[in-house]
């Protein structure tokens, strides 16, 4: 099924009335509980807003808007979803926003039922990161100018999201006070405002040393500031800025795109690691997965790459 586009969206956000204000004042009210009580990350409350707001605009305030929504109107509406060619992906998003917003309306008692209790979440096909092979991520690597100071700063964004497997918002959210050069660490605040620490390796140190000696205080003109990426503006890059560039990059070294996804490195830092004998808990805990079935689906990852040498290599393969 063909997922719809961003721009798709965008028309079918204009085609609807807007949020009526009574499910706005809702919305927000359950967003800053949710956000006291539990520290989501802003991605994750940004989510659960566009898809509560989608479910009020479609609703249009009929019924009592959200505050009257039962089980008969959200199948309607996950049906009018699956007519419209949302993904089951993003069907299981919007279900999970609905649930926590019922259940928290039920908690404070400002309704009686929870209409999604008895909903089933679409069933997701199965599957596996994308992780490149490791002389794919050597030419990548190598691809930046590090001759230019946007060039160098890359090479060291490149090598930072390799060496500690980090998330695209993790990279462009972090402040030059994370690294601690002389202990070799870095510090990461990920999902839900959880820290971790996790070791840089020898190469990422040396071309984050680069970059912090040479670029970074060109980049910065003088100027105090708390990124440790900079852009030419003195800001730091976006989620969205990072992700072109290492598509960019990626096209660059040849490697297919198809193979590259926004946290292409990540998922081949944890690969890589499972690969040469890591530790599954030692794993989750570099990863900063809450629960160690998140980090299992690696060694999939890793059994099909064994699958691949072996049907390659082996005689009877």
């Amino acid at each position: 099924m063909i997922s719809p586009t961003p721009a798709d969206r965008r028309r079918q956000a204009m085609a609807l009335p807007p949020v009526p204000d009574a499910d706005a004042a809702a919305i927000n009210r359950f967003l800053d509980a949710i956000w006291a009580e539990n520290g989501l990350a802003q991605a994750t409350l940004a989510g659960y807003r566009r898809d509560l707001e989608g479910y009020a605009r479609w609703r249009n305030d009929r019924a009592g808007g959200l505050a009257g929504a039962d089980r008969a109107g959200l199948f309607d509406y996950l049906a009018w979803r699956t007519a419209q060619r949302y993904s089951p992906r993003s069907n299981a998003r919007l279900l999970s926003a609905l649930r926590a917003f019922f259940a928290w309306q039920v908690r404070r008692g400002e309704r009686r039922d929870d209409p999604t209790a008895l909903l089933d979440p679409p069933r997701l096909p199965r599957s596996l990161p994308k992780a490149l092979a490791e002389s794919q991520i050597e030419a990548l690597l190598a691809t930046p100018d590090v001759e230019t100071d946007t060039g160098l700063r890359d090479r060291a964004m490149l090598e930072l999201m390799y060496a500690c497997g980090l998330r695209v918002s993790e990279l462009a959210n972090l402040p030059s006070t994370a690294i601690n050069l002389r202990q070799g660490v870095l510090r990461v605040t990920g999902k839900g405002s959880r820290e971790r620490l996790v070791p840089l390796g020898e190469e990422a140190q040396h071309w984050l040393e680069r970059y912090l000696a040479r670029a970074r205080p060109r980049l910065a003109a003088g100027r105090s500031l708390a990124p440790l990426f900079l852009e030419p503006d003195g800001d730091a890059p976006s989620r969205q800025q990072l992700w072109q560039r290492v598509k960019r990059y990626a096209a660059a070294a040849g490697i297919d795109p198809a193979r590259i996804s926004p946290h292409g490195l990540r998922h081949s830092f944890a690969t890589h690691l499972l690969n040469h004998g890591a530790d599954l808990r030692a794993l989750q805990m570099l990863l900063g997965h809450s629960s160690l079935s998140t980090t299992q689906i690696y060694t999939l990852v890793a059994r099909e790459q064994l699958k691949k040498l072996h049907a390659k290599h082996h005689p009877r393969g």
